[in-house]
């Protein structure tokens, strides 16, 4: 009959401190769309430089192609829907871009500037009661 002691309460294992996020440092240099279209002007290619091309001169600038495959095809296709790029050849990120055209805005000249300014003296004229000579 001897007594025994009771049971110990298990420990509680301690707290385990937060996960802190990897912080990531932000890249020095232009961002990737910028490089895409820069590799597009360097090209002297007059039916548009290849994804594949593009792809070697990104290598070239020190992206990381194989870690940024994906975001090179989208950059390129949204680029392709702004009107930045032109799609030469395939559809999607295969094919062949070059840069699009920029389109001059043409400024339209007032043909009947001399009406316009008879218009605005006489209705200037009207409204004042002085009486012209």
């Amino acid at each position: 009959m001897a007594e025994e002691a009771p049971a110990a309460a298990p420990a509680k294992a301690p707290a385990k401190a937060p996960k802190k996020k990897a912080v990531r440092s932000k890249t020095d240099g232009p961002s990737l769309p910028k490089l895409i279209v820069a590799a597009v002007a360097e090209s002297k290619e007059r039916k548009g430089i290849s994804l594949a091309a593009i792809k070697k001169v990104l290598a070239a600038k020190k992206v990381d192609v194989a870690k940024s495959n994906k975001r090179i095809n989208t950059a390129v296709t949204k680029m392709v829907t702004k009107g930045v790029l032109t799609q030469t050849k395939g559809t999607g990120a295969s094919g062949s871009f070059k840069l699009a055209k920029k389109e001059k805005m043409e400024r339209k000249k007032c043909q009947n500037s001399r009406n316009k300014f008879d218009y605005m003296f006489s209705t200037a004229l009207s409204h004042c009661k002085c009486v012209l000579i």
